[in-house]
C-alpha cells in the first residue's frame, strides 16, 4: 500500500477507469480544475473511486466522491483516509 496518493496516481487511475477526453490534457495544471471540466462525469468518478479503494485499501463513499469536485480535493480525501488507516 502506498503511503501517499499523488496527482500522478490519480491521473493513472482516471485514464484506466474512463480513458482521457481528447480535448483535455491531463498532463497540464489540473489540480484545481473541476472533474466535469476535465470530461469526467459522476459515473467515471465512481469507477475511479472503486479502483482507488481496491488499490489503496480505503473506503470512499459516493457522497465523498461527489463532494470532491477537483483533483486536489480528491487527492486530499484519499490521503486523509490513508493517514487514518495507519
Amino acid at each position: 500500500m502506498a503511503a501517499q496518493f499523488t496527482l500522478k496516481d490519480l491521473k493513472r487511475i482516471l485514464r484506466e477507469a474512463a480513458g482521457e477526453d481528447e480535448s483535455v490534457d491531463l498532463d497540464g495544471d489540473i489540480l484545481s480544475s473541476g472533474f466535469e471540466e476535465l470530461g469526467y462525469e459522476s459515473l467515471a468518478l465512481l469507477e475511479a473511486g472503486s479502483r482507488i479503494e481496491r488499490e489503496y485499501g480505503i473506503k470512499l463513499d459516493d457522497e465523498t466522491l461527489s463532494e470532491a469536485v477537483t483533483p486536489e480535493a480528491l487527492i486530499k480525501v484519499v490521503n486523509d483516509r490513508l493517514a487514518a488507516s495507519i
